[in-house]
């Protein structure tokens, strides 16, 4: 099966529990949502190092040439648009076998694929996912009509609200706080990438 990946970066993860940990940043083509909020282009394979990928091993090769740190340390954040339109198991274990840590951020509304090392869920409408189990659960906020409440009985080691960047971002921000000082299970999580300027 090919892969249509939009962009394939060295960079910093920049939100939630890895914020500040180095990845390469694997960002796949399309999503099976239209969120009026998105703040993402992952339309096309025409981002740096972006393209169709024949196989598993391509892409995964690609992570190998990219990446800049030392071996113990490998990690490949697979993102999207929807990720898990197109990662697959084949592809898990190709990375493993070039040592890499699996990362990967979805809507959680599809099947995770097995051998993903570590999950987190970002929910983008008020339903509760198909993925119910994971490392961290990060809630766009404010959602329109969603009670975050309705996310807490899943089973998550953290939960975060992020704002919804934009226009409106000091609102959300504000919004953010507010709900977080007055439900402490929630952590907030910033888009650190945007104020580092980079992916």
């Amino acid at each position: 099966m090919p892969y249509r990946i939009k962009e394939m970066v060295h960079t910093i993860q920049g939100e939630g529990s890895n914020a500040g940990r180095v990845v390469v940043l694997c960002r796949f083509e399309g999503c099976n949502l239209s969120c009026d909020f998105c703040d993402t282009d992952h339309e096309g394979i025409d981002g740096p190092g972006g393209g169709e990928f024949g196989t598993g091993v391509e892409v995964a090769e690609r992570a190998v040439s990219l990446w800049r740190g030392g071996p113990g340390m490998k990690a490949v954040l697979c993102t999207g648009g929807e990720p898990l339109l197109q990662l697959d198991a084949p592809l898990v274990e190709e990375f493993h076998r070039r040592g890499f840590s699996v990362l990967v951020e979805t809507n959680g509304t599809l099947p995770l694929p097995t051998g993903v090392d570590f999950v987190c869920v970002s929910p983008k409408a008020p339903v509760l996912p198909v993925i119910r189990s994971g490392d961290e659960l990060k809630l766009p906020f404010p959602l329109p009509g969603c009670d975050p409440g309705i996310f807490l009985g899943l089973d998550f080691r953290h939960f975060f609200i992020q704002p919804v960047w934009g226009r409106n971002y000091a609102s959300s921000m504000r919004k953010a706080v507010e709900y977080c000082m007055e439900h402490p299970e929630w952590r907030i999580s910033m888009q650190m990438h945007r104020y580092l300027g980079i992916p």
